[in-house]
């Protein structure tokens, strides 16, 4: 089988956007044609000033969503980012492979930090240097297929070109692996602004539909969708950009086709209610599979630690094979007294 490795930063609560554009095809697709790692990839918060309490809650609401859109701890991995250790330990060999060039080419790079500048703030190396903590998290698990949306891409063919050429300075070590995108919805835009992504970081706004927003919210945000000019009912993501975005919604909600789903309606106000009654169905399991793991903490801390366990398991013989072939001297073998001891405890 494939191995495919995506993950989630809790940065903020998951959207509308992240399920449709993602998540789904997680747990509908992927956990079942592929030896699948889902992880929550919480050392990417650290990049921007953050809140640790906030950062903790929000993993494990992450964590606890990956479950309840309907991953299988039996079908895939799930577990947190920095429960293993193989992320860092490999992080670091690839910044030695990395050039600074690369690093400051990165689009999302470029766009936070002049965010940050603008707000008076420092840029955190962290920021510059995440794209190669993202290529660990996929290259510690020889990961066949990233499934990413169009604004990650850059990141995996970075990804790539690091594996090449660690391959090709130090022997052959890392599956070059290669980015997959969902046919509908693989970007879901803002319903205020719909020629931005709905984005998961900002903490509030009417244009954002969460996951675990009430159904009344999520039909009170889609009806104040903002739309084009013109009467007509029409699919062009150019040119009417949020009639676009609500029948690409519509359409992965219902499994239909933008174009077509454009022609049976006459007026905006009518593909508004259908849109926001298709999301709220859609939503409806979701919550209600989150409220039971709620209440059951045990269970999730439960799959959270088998799933840290498996992934090491993969990780560690990757990382260790990429420690020798840079060149760094290996630990000396723990003498045999010593190991039976700590087998007996």
């Amino acid at each position: 089988m494939k191995r495919v490795f995506s993950g989630v930063k809790p940065t903020g609560h998951l959207t509308l956007g992240n399920y449709l554009g993602a998540l789904r095809q997680w747990a509908e697709v992927d956990q079942h044609r592929a030896d699948s790692l889902f992880c929550v990839v919480d050392l990417h918060a650290l990049t921007v000033e953050h809140d640790p309490a906030r950062v903790r809650r929000l993993s494990r609401q992450a964590a606890t969503l990956l479950l309840a859109v309907g991953l299988d701890p039996q079908l895939c991995t799930v577990f947190v980012q920095s429960h293993v250790d193989e992320h860092a330990r490999l992080s670091y060999l690839l910044e030695c492979v990395a050039t600074d060039g690369e690093m400051r080419r990165m689009i999302q790079y470029k766009e936070k930090s002049g965010r940050e500048r603008e707000r008076g703030g420092s840029v955190r190396l962290s920021l510059l240097t995440y794209p190669v903590l993202m290529a660990a998290d996929i290259l510690a698990y020889g990961a066949d297929e990233v499934p990413v949306g169009d604004d990650q891409a850059q990141h995996v063919e970075l990804t790539r070109d690091l594996a090449v050429r660690f391959n090709q300075r130090y022997g052959h070590t890392f599956v070059v692996p290669k980015a997959t995108h969902p046919a509908v919805a693989a970007r879901v835009m803002n319903l205020q602004e719909p020629t931005s992504k709905m984005g998961k970081s900002d903490d509030f706004g009417p244009g954002i539909v969460y996951l675990l927003d009430e159904p009344d919210v999520v039909r009170k945000k889609v009806m104040r969708a903002v739309t084009d000019s013109g009467r007509e009912v029409v699919y062009d993501r150019e040119e009417r950009p949020g009639l676009a975005n609500l029948l690409e919604i519509l359409a992965a909600c219902t499994g239909g086709e933008p174009e077509a789903l454009a022609g049976g309606y006459r007026s905006y106000g009518a593909l508004k209610k259908d849109t926001a009654d298709a999301v709220v169905e859609v939503l409806r399991p979701v919550q209600a599979r989150h409220r039971e793991l709620c209440a059951d903490p045990v269970h999730v801390e439960g799959v959270l630690r088998d799933g840290a366990a498996k992934a090491r398991a993969m990780a560690r013989p990757v990382v260790d094979s990429a420690y020798r072939a840079i060149g760094l001297l290996p630990p000396a073998p723990e003498p045999v007294a010593d190991r039976v001891l700590n087998a007996v405890r």
